[in-house]
């Protein structure tokens, strides 16, 4: 199949690699073309590959679909612009591949729903690659085997460092208005795998957040790193320049559209929350107490899983990083590390083994990639592949999230959408 990448931010570089480099996948499929609006960003692009690709700006989407006779396309852009993208692939009858989350909001999310039910075209797929990780793969077995029975309620609290947590605020992410907030964002991911562990999904939603670190209360504002007279003072500063990625992509691309990928982490000009706390009822009677924070120590989470038979533990400290940062960071672990234990009623506890993956995201990014590309028929009692329910779940509970957050109350998610939740869940089922 002939693929474009629409959106050349660091986000899309999982996927050029794997078109390019990944022997298995491209042998089958080709990466032909790049859309995006700033030409000298593709140009990087372009280079990394070592392919004359053809490059198209947005409102040369048409052109390049025809032209470039294109069978899939892969949305990386801005995740306000998803919902454009995905709905024109649709509507093409084009294998369309998308970043997390699916959109940012529930009016654009019911729009991408709705394109799939006129057009009959379901090949969405939304890039959950924390489904694929072994050691999450391995709660899901230990659930699904009935290992503490029914679960009852799951306790999640996820933690970003001041490396990986600070660099949302110093990029697009921190306004709502193009991420959706960190609660949508990010937390996509979490709430995916909730309901993906759980084979369930949220009814009801109440949350709480602020912006306690990330202000000019903590540290004096400027505009970005680069200009910066405090730079020697403050631990938060990027050197654009340190990284050939980071100075290919953005630095030496800001004259084409304005953006500077090194804004200052303290600005008053941030709109989203960097501390968080939400609670859900979901349909099959499960709790889930879950938080996230942005400015810990160290980076992870800690899971755990109620039952009628026990309890499962599962504590992680990952690997930080800035996205698209190629030089040397400082990082509290070089590997993830992982507990994962069972504590049965009446019983000793045990430890289970987990193995750790090689790659991003605890080796989950090479599973998945193999999976979306490869699409082998392979049985997979996991069900880790994720189409666009999938994608709107995991969304819902951070929309409803942020707008208890706002409004002030508990949210029932079915009042979020037209569109019967339960038929749809059914229907996938």
């Amino acid at each position: 199949m002939r693929y474009a990448i629409i959106g050349t931010g660091a986000r899309s570089a999982m996927f050029y690699n794997a078109l390019s480099y990944i022997k298995e996948i491209k042998d089958e499929h080709e990466l032909v073309a790049l859309l995006d609006l700033n030409p000298k960003r593709m140009e990087y692009v372009k280079k990394k590959t070592g392919k004359n690709l053809a490059t198209y700006l947005p409102h040369q989407f048409e052109e390049m679909i025809e032209k470039e006779k294109i069978g899939g396309i892969i949305v990386t852009t801005k995740d306000s612009t998803h919902d454009e993208y995905i709905i024109k692939g649709l509507k093409r009858g084009l294998r369309v591949i998308t970043e997390k989350p699916l959109t940012t909001d529930e009016k654009k999310c019911q729009a991408i729903l709705e394109t799939i039910e006129e057009t009959g075209n379901d090949q969405l797929i939304v890039t959950f690659n924390y489904r694929y990780s072994p050691y999450r793969s391995r709660v899901k077995e230990l659930i699904q085997a009935g290992t503490i029975g029914r679960v009852t309620m799951v306790e999640f609290q996820w933690y970003l460092d001041t490396t990986h947590g600070a660099d949302y605020y110093r990029r697009w992410h921190r306004n709502k208005e193009n991420s959706g907030s960190l609660l949508v964002h990010k937390a996509t991911h979490h709430f995916d795998l909730v309901n993906w562990w759980i084979d369930s999904y949220p009814e009801q939603v109440v949350a709480m957040g602020r912006k306690n670190f990330y202000r000019p209360e903590t540290f004096p504002y400027r505009l970005r790193c680069r200009t910066c007279d405090l730079a020697e003072e403050c631990k938060f500063r990027l050197d654009l320049s340190e990284s050939q990625e980071l100075t290919g992509l953005y630095l030496e691309a800001e004259g084409e559209d304005g953006y500077f990928r090194d804004a200052c982490v303290f600005s008053p000009e941030i709109d989203i929350w960097d501390t968080r706390t939400v609670m859900a009822s979901y349909n099959n009677g499960v709790l889930l107490s879950y938080s996230l924070n942005n400015y810990a120590p160290y980076e992870g989470y800690r899971v755990s899983f109620v039952g009628t038979r026990g309890r499962i533990e599962q504590d992680v400290i990952e690997a930080s990083y800035i996205s698209g940062h190629d030089g040397k960071i400082e990082r509290r672990t070089e590997k993830h590390q992982v507990r994962l234990e069972v504590f049965p009623l009446f019983n000793e506890s045990y430890t289970v083994d987990v193995e750790v993956g090689e790659g991003e995201h605890g080796g989950g990014d090479l599973l998945l990639l193999k999976d979306i590309f490869l699409d082998r028929k392979e049985a997979d009692p996991l069900r880790r592949k994720a189409g666009a329910l999938d994608g709107a779940l995991s969304i819902l509970t951070g929309i409803a999230s942020r707008r208890s957050i706002e409004e002030g109350r508990i949210i029932n998610v079915k009042e979020l959408m037209d569109f019967s939740l339960d038929r749809l869940v059914q229907n996938k089922k």
